[in-house]
């Protein structure tokens, strides 16, 4: 009996392995997951990695140089590389790969389904290009909502603002199925940018559990960075615009009576610099900032931590769903989510127990519950064992089931 065909699906986005974005990495772990099941063809339509230099860029004069990694095609389209903490330096890096991308896509073989995630916000219309080229379905999978994150993470001009928000709706009407992230995302692209309810799915993202377990506190990398015998407060991943992260440097100075305290900020980002500056100008030498972590040690890592504080600015729940939370309750960790309430990480908190709320841009409150745990080291583990609990829907295996089986769905009809 002959094996049926394999489907082939195309995404779009500008991030991807090797970077290491959250989104990039996620997407890697898509893409590849989907090979594994012997069912896809995968191919991305993607960038050339920022900061990299060991990885195929386009011969000169050339738009898009072909490559693969994980069983998975990847198209590297052109694009400039700029500075992305200026607005105009992360406009002309989204035009110019917006640009290779739609080049890209005229030279695809017949896809079954193009999806398109939203780095950066325009991509979809290539991917819609493409997906109406050749007839078929068009799924969008919204990892953040534009113009709102703009706006409250850095803020476009209001005409190029009007247009972003001119070409979500547009993508959004068009789409044959549109993925949130969770339910306040998905609230919010009903209420605010009109989606029909019929064509939403909540698909998380997740954490690779294999990989990604409760260990011990005692491990290579707390030794080595003297955070063994610290009871250490982490925020570990991107240190940009939305995170708030100046909340938690404030909260930190109001803490500066407990002996046994450490601060880690893991992980680079725009703000990195400025963040420093602010920590040194007050004197916190409790607060340390460490470089990027590869995945390997991402285990290590987190098992240095005692728990973890994921903040996000007021106004961006529903935009942004921060994608740190499962790798913290993967590895057995409480945090703090010191967010807006209707945020995932604060209702999940809430709902099971696994860690505390507080207000965003509430340095007070963020140290009274910092306090609350310094001072119960026991409440800290019992949360942290609910997070491991809390973890199994949020597992890798499960959210790549959730893609191949939406994806089988478009193929087939």
């Amino acid at each position: 009996m002959t094996e049926p065909s394999r489907r082939r699906v195309v995404f779009f986005n500008r991030a991807y392995f090797p970077e290491s974005s959250a989104t990039s990495q996620l997407l890697t772990e898509l893409a590849e997951g989907l090979v594994e099941t012997e069912r896809f063809e995968v191919t991305v339509v993607a960038g050339i990695p920022m900061g990299r230099t060991d990885v195929h860029s386009p011969r000169p004069w050339g738009l898009v140089a072909a490559e693969a990694a994980g069983g998975v095609g990847i198209l590297r389209c052109r694009g400039t590389v700029f500075s992305k903490e200026r607005f105009w330096g992360r406009a002309v890096n989204y035009i110019t790969y917006f640009l290779s991308a739609c080049w890209a896509g005229l030279h695809l073989k017949r896809p079954d389904v193009v999806v398109t995630l939203t780095d950066p916000p325009i991509v979809g219309l290539a991917a819609w290009i493409t997906a109406k080229r050749f007839g078929c379905p068009f799924v969008i999978s919204f990892r953040d909502l534009f113009p709102e994150v703009g706006r409250l993470a850095g803020g476009p001009r209001p005409v190029i603002e009007a247009i972003l928000g001119r070409i979500n709706r547009f993508l959004i009407r068009r789409a044959d199925r549109l993925v949130a992230l969770g339910e306040d995302m998905r609230r919010r692209l009903i209420e605010s940018k009109g989606a029909d309810p019929a064509r939403m799915a909540i698909i998380p993202d997740w954490a690779d559990g294999r990989t990604l377990t409760p260990g011990p506190k005692v491990n290579a990398f707390s030794t080595g960075e003297g955070l063994a015998d610290r009871f250490v407060v982490m925020h570990a991943g991107n240190l940009g615009l939305s995170q708030n992260l100046d909340t938690l440097i404030e909260a930190a100075s109001r803490l500066r009576d407990l002996p046994e305290l450490t601060v880690a900020i893991v992980g680079e980002g725009v703000r990195k610099e400025t963040l420093k500056k602010q920590a040194a100008e007050q004197g916190l030498t409790q607060i340390r900032f460490l470089p990027y972590q590869p995945k390997e040690r991402l285990g290590q890592v987190f098992a240095s931590a005692d728990c973890f504080v994921i903040g996000l600015k007021s106004g961006l729940t529903g935009c942004i769903t921060p994608s740190k939370l499962y790798g913290i309750l993967a590895a057995g960790r409480p945090f703090i989510a010191a967010t807006e309430a209707g945020c995932d990480a604060y209702r999940l908190a809430e709902k099971t127990g696994c860690g505390l709320t507080a207000p965003p841009a509430d340095p007070a409150a963020l140290a009274q519950r910092i306090r609350e745990l310094y001072n119960d080291r026991a409440q800290a583990v019992e949360m942290g064992r609910r997070a491991r609990e809390a973890f199994k829907p949020f597992d890798r295996p499960v959210g790549i089931r959730a893609y191949s089986e939406l994806l089988e769905g478009f193929a087939k009809k």
